[in-house]
């Protein structure tokens, strides 16, 4: 039976019940914009769910599913392999780095940090060594399912039932604006150096390159380098989560390329497949893979999905790799994102704003508190640009289409948002 209160029966994630009524409706997508059920026009500042990397309504990707549906949907992957497989995971050993080459394919993030999970700590059982313990930061987020809830240790995220696992968090030494700087990556390196020296070995050290729902934490320059080092020092593994950041998000093709290093295990999703198709990736060196030759039980990885590696999925992901080397869309993530940093960075005068950050097309606006935030966000989506805020964080990241025209409007309109928002605080 339909409440009477409500307009719908869908029961929409992360979204309290009641704020579910009569709440925007999207019905149309093209490009860099969408529009609403109203007929209302907006600059899509969040990439759909932070995924549309190569923009609304790309033909090239459309193309290539329908193709890919008339071939061949999908099959079993446990019985049979097939082409986009193939081909997909062959060029994502081609573009990581090192002995990255062994990919097995998933639906969610979630999904790709439950089977990074699982390599991981049976990649000790494999070797002889019991190493269980995780260490990673208390405001990262690496998705929803049960093992992923466990590492997180924000309110929203923070799991109620057991750990299978001793989980240890690391937390922020100081504000997002002081831990970019060097004593912020000193102090960093050094609680992460507790963490791992205090206790039995860890398993692995799992974090995100830029902390996305933990604040758009942008982390100092080096720090990844310098927490590679720590854990070749302990052999522990370095799992890198580029579920938000991988793809050309950051201005590089991957957030840990900023620093130069190589993880020996990397999550993947989001921008994979565009947000056309769900798709994720989890890909670890040939040396973990290899140990799963004295697994007990099957002598491979006991974890898989009915859909893993979508062969309509990852015809679409080889086709996002296409376009994004053709368009050029990694370079103009990190050309645009410098644009819409420094002239966001013009707005840090304001008494409402505390700091202002970012990394290729992901930017923030940190602001004095909650209400601030949603202020400034409401503000913008009236203005005709959509973003998402979060505990005081307003959070920009267009697709990598984004124009300089785009850019410039986006600046405007939140400009705008953001004197109004002022203004009506000083009433």
């Amino acid at each position: 039976m339909q409440n009477s209160t409500s307009t719908s029966s869908l029961w929409r994630p992360w979204t309290p019940i009641t704020k579910q009524v009569n709440s925007l409706r999207i019905v149309e997508t093209r490009g860099t914009r969408v529009r609403d059920a109203d007929g209302n026009w907006y600059l899509d500042g969040i990439s759909g769910v932070l995924n549309a990397s190569c923009g609304h309504g790309h033909p090239r990707l459309i193309e290539a599913a329908t193709r890919q549906l008339q071939q061949l949907v999908h099959y079993d992957p446990m019985v049979s392999s097939h082409d986009p497989a193939e081909t997909l995971t062959a060029r994502l050993a081609e573009i990581l780095p090192g002995e990255l080459n062994e990919t097995c394919l998933h639906n969610s993030g979630s999904e790709a940090t439950e089977a990074a999970l699982r390599i991981a700590l049976q990649y000790w059982r494999n070797i002889g060594e019991d190493r269980n313990r995780v260490i990673t930061f208390t405001a990262g987020y690496h998705g929803s399912t049960y093992l992923a809830q466990q590492l997180s240790g924000l309110p929203f995220t923070v799991s109620e039932w057991a750990r299978p696992f001793p989980v240890d968090h690391v937390d922020m030494p100081m504000s997002a604006r002081e831990v970019r700087t060097e004593e912020g990556s000193d102090a960093l390196i050094a609680l992460f150096a507790k963490a791992i020296e205090t206790g039995p070995p860890a398993a692995a050290v799992m974090v995100e390159p830029l902390l996305g729902l933990g604040g758009c934490v942008v982390l100092p320059a080096g720090f990844l380098a310098r927490l590679r080092q720590l854990c070749d020092q302990h052999g522990t593994l370095l799992i890198l989560d580029e579920v938000f950041c991988g793809f050309g998000r950051t201005g590089r093709m991957f957030g840990f390329e900023h620093d130069g290093i190589t993880p020996d295990i990397v999550t993947m999703s989001k921008g994979i497949s565009g947000g056309y198709i769900p798709l994720a990736a989890t890909t670890v060196t040939s040396a973990i893979k290899a140990s799963f030759e004295h697994e007990p039980v099957t002598q491979g990885l006991r974890y898989g999905h009915t859909t893993g590696g979508h062969a309509v999925a990852a015809a679409v992901a080889n086709a996002v790799l296409d376009v994004m080397a053709d368009e050029k869309l990694v370079e103009n993530a990190a050309t645009q994102g410098t644009a819409l940093l420094e002239g966001l960075g013009e707005l840090a005068s304001c008494p409402l704003i505390t700091d202002v950050r970012g990394l290729g097309l992901v930017v923030a606006i940190e602001t004095d508190s909650p209400d601030s935030a949603a202020a400034i966000a409401a503000g913008a989506a009236q203005s005709g640009v959509m973003t998402r805020h979060e505990r005081g964080v307003v959070r920009i990241a267009p697709p990598l289409t984004l124009t300089a025209e785009d850019t410039a409007e986006m600046l405007q309109k939140i400009g705008t948002a953001v004197d109004r928002a002022a203004a009506a605080a000083s009433r």
